[in-house]
């Protein structure tokens, strides 16, 4: 007998309807109590359940990056996140991978450049400095975070008037 779909007991015609030969192909089951909305390719996104650290908002992160470098000028990845740490009085807890991907985002888009330092301990560390363009975007950024945070605390003055 030839080797395969029919030696591993495999017909086009001896499946049941719905049913799949492939493990890849199979339904996956989704317990929809977690489920809120869907990703952008379409998988099922959970209901996240809030840290006992506040959650950065997404799209936030860079915003607070730009401010960071544009109050204090160059400093090295740990030194930003450190210091958002510090300024939020340690609500919020970034560790340097999070933060790392948000200097490589800022960076391919030209707001903030990089270059080669010693650290205050003598190490050799990657530098961010914010760019022009990178001061006209935190302009614009924080001028929209502004009007957003006024909507925001608009409607919920209306939840305390009932």
């Amino acid at each position: 007998m030839a080797l395969g779909a029919q030696t591993r007991g495999y017909s086009p015609g001896n499946r049941s309807p719905g049913e799949h030969h492939h493990w890849w192909c199979r339904p996956v089951p989704i317990d929809t109590s977690k489920v809120q909305g869907h990703t952008h390719l379409g998988y099922p996104k959970e209901v996240r359940i809030p840290a006992s650290k506040t959650d950065v908002l997404q799209g936030t992160l860079d915003l607070m990056v730009l401010q960071t470098l544009d109050a204090m000028g160059p400093q090295h990845g740990y030194g930003i996140a450190r210091r958002i740490e510090q300024v939020s009085d340690h609500l919020l807890k970034l560790n340097e991978g999070t933060v790392y991907a948000s200097l490589v985002r800022l960076q391919q888009r030209r707001w903030i450049s990089a270059s080669w330092g010693v650290s205050e301990n003598n190490r050799k560390a990657k530098f961010y400095a914010i760019s022009r363009a990178g001061r006209r975007q935190l302009a614009a950024e924080a001028e929209n975070w502004e009007r957003i945070a006024g909507i925001i605390t608009r409607l919920l003055r209306l939840a305390e008037g009932r």
